[in-house]
């Protein structure tokens, strides 16, 4: 499979998509009649891996084929070495089965091909952020149903459109805030329901503690390995020379890639550990819908051209009720509410990576200490005489896989994706401006600040963009 120009034309593209709309125009429900009966043969879902590097083998992959609800035909990825690894890893999932299963598995460059297929019926995107929102447009109007890896989308704007599309196709799309379907301790659904169910009192204070990436000197220009794409994996983003730190690494294509800590293609930890924070955080809030009026924010960011995503900050928000939120790198990793009556904490595990010994005494502040749920008060924790209970799910995937059958709404669907991405941004903006703004969470704008409002959105360069494949499919 050659890493060169698209095969596909744009035309046929979204003549495909246009098709695919129409289709679904019926209604939401329209699913392949293969999938119906539980006694049918070739019921398990037909599933296209876009995007396989470290995200997708270490933790989409995995999720997909241990769900037992599908199989996996396709791999589609701009680099051809992660293709082949791709492919390999899927093999290997799959063949490791109770009942193994051994699919065939077609290798892509242009993610529209893959789209095309007609016998595909959902899609997981695994991609750098700049990518979200149009591959994942695309994909609901070719009649795809989608698992799109968090964040939403890299700008606001690009969440609008896609949580429109959405709306517009009825299509199933899960985002992955895996905190929602986390294992078998739960323990994130668990403190929502504790503090929904009126546990800490009344909500005053949430407290929400993230990491910070590095930063590093620009490393100078490199040749563009052949093996890649590297015009397309651009993509709307403005053209920049190549450098393996810009993109992912070529000897070892799972290590964690340098786009994470590029603005170009991500804000930085604000929306990578952000995104399942404040998930977690409106879960607990009952402000999925919704969204802060006030926020106030500083951050330190490096004046690289590379490596250049916030270091340390410091963030205030507001939301209705007046609870009062934090988000700081200053405090511990996980999600805190505070109420007149108690608080609760809640984190992940915190296991040492392998080879690292633990300490000889108790750090302050260092999150092994952590317990994945804590409180004021252990009463808090009871199980018993809850109000307000959440669907379990201890696979996010697999959570999602079973919408895609049923047609029921996944445990992070769009529009509850898009508030909590929608916060996240509007941090960021508040960070890089240093002030004070005011949001309006209902007409989704600041109120009365033009300067803001512009950085809801990105220029696009084409023939590559979100708001430009939206126009082209209202053509």
């Amino acid at each position: 499979m050659k890493a060169s120009a698209p095969t596909l034309s744009r035309r046929s593209f979204v003549r495909t998509t246009s098709l695919a709309a129409a289709g679904l125009a019926v209604g939401p429900l329209i699913i392949p009649s293969r999938l119906l009966g539980a006694d049918a043969p070739s019921n398990r879902i037909r599933v296209g891996h876009i995007g396989a590097g470290r995200i997708a083998q270490a933790h989409d992959m995995p999720g997909v084929a241990n769900s037992d609800l599908a199989d996996v035909v396709a791999v589609c990825d701009l680099d051809t070495k992660r293709q082949a690894a791709g492919r390999t890893k899927v093999e290997e999932l799959f063949a490791a089965r109770p009942n193994p299963v051994r699919p065939k598995i077609d290798l892509y460059g242009d993610y529209r091909e893959l789209l095309a297929r007609r016998d595909i019926d959902a899609v997981v995107l695994s991609l750098p952020d700049h990518w979200h929102a149009e591959i994942a447009i695309a994909a609901v109007y070719a009649g795809k149903d989608v698992y799109l890896q968090k964040p939403f989308t890299m700008t606001h704007a690009e969440g609008v459109l896609l949580r429109e599309a959405v709306a517009k196709t009825g299509r199933i799309l899960q985002v992955g805030s895996q905190q929602r379907s986390w294992n078998t301790t739960q323990q994130f659904r668990k403190a929502c329901e504790f503090v929904r169910s009126g546990r800490v009192g009344r909500l005053q204070r949430v407290e929400i503690g993230l990491p910070t990436d590095p930063t590093q000197p620009d490393p100078a220009e490199q040749p563009v390995p052949a093996n890649l794409n590297y015009d397309m994996w651009l993509g709307p983003t403005e053209q920049a020379y190549y450098t393996e730190a810009r993109v992912h690494p070529q000897a070892n294509q799972t290590d964690r890639p340098g786009w994470l800590r590029h603005e170009a293609h991500c804000l930085g930890m604000i929306t990578g550990w952000g995104a399942h924070h404040f998930d977690t955080a409106h879960w607990g809030m009952n402000t999925e819908l919704t969204g802060p009026m006030r926020i106030e924010g500083k951050g330190e960011f490096p004046t690289n051209k590379i490596w250049n995503v916030h270091g340390a900050y410091h963030i205030e928000l507001t939301y209705p009720g007046d609870i009062r939120m934090t988000v700081s790198d200053k405090l511990n990793t996980g999600i805190k509410f505070i109420g007149d009556e108690g608080w609760i904490f809640v984190t992940r595990e915190n296991t040492l990576p392998a080879g690292v010994a633990a300490p000889a005494s108790p750090i302050p502040n260092d999150p092994r200490n952590l317990k994945v749920i804590e409180a004021s008060n252990e009463k808090l924790l009871e199980s018993a005489g809850l109000s307000v209970r959440f669907p379990e799910s201890s696979s996010h995937h697999r959570n999602w896989l079973e919408c895609v059958k049923s047609r029921a709404q996944p445990l992070a669907p769009a529009p509850i994706a898009h508030r909590s991405n929608t916060a996240c941004i509007v941090s960021w903006i508040a960070m890089k401006l240093g002030r004070p703004l005011t949001w309006d969470a209902k007409a989704e704008q600041f109120v009365n600040d033009a300067q803001a409002n512009a950085m809801l959105s990105r220029p696009e360069r084409g023939p590559y963009g979100a708001a430009r494949l939206v126009a082209s499919l209202k053509a």
